[in-house]
């Protein structure tokens, strides 16, 4: 049978010869970062900024709860993964193709219709 070996990691809040516990004389000798390496602080925030997760988007999208029927949803599933985005594009086309019918709908002169004439009443 295979012994069990226990794995020594090191432990915690015990010095080592590599980080030696400091002293009160350390600490009076101790200096801010930012006055051992000028700059450092500010660096270390751009760095961190830049690298905080994903880029920041232009026109990030909005979340919405929106209730929709079933018959729509099982038809924009069945065709795989990305059927949020897909319900998306759609949206996106009938809001562009609403937009241009508008426009030609402003651009495109209205004919007058011409005025129907009035009914002749009998003066009593």
């Amino acid at each position: 049978m295979a012994s069990k070996r226990r794995i020594n990691g090191p432990r915690y809040g015990v010095p080592d010869e590599e980080n030696p516990e400091w002293t009160a004389e350390m600490f009076r000798d101790a200096r801010p970062a930012e006055e051992v390496i000028p700059g450092i602080t500010a660096a270390a925030l751009r760095l961190r900024e830049r690298l905080r997760g994903r880029p920041k988007l232009e026109n990030p999208k909005a979340h919405v709860s929106l209730r929709l029927d079933p018959v729509v949803i099982a038809a924009f599933k069945e065709d795989g993964p990305g059927w949020q985005g897909r319900i998306n594009e759609t949206l996106l086309r009938a809001v562009r193709r609403r937009r241009s019918a508008a426009k030609l709908s402003k651009a495109t002169p209205r004919r007058s219709k011409p005025a129907k004439p009035k009914a002749k009443t009998k003066k009593r």
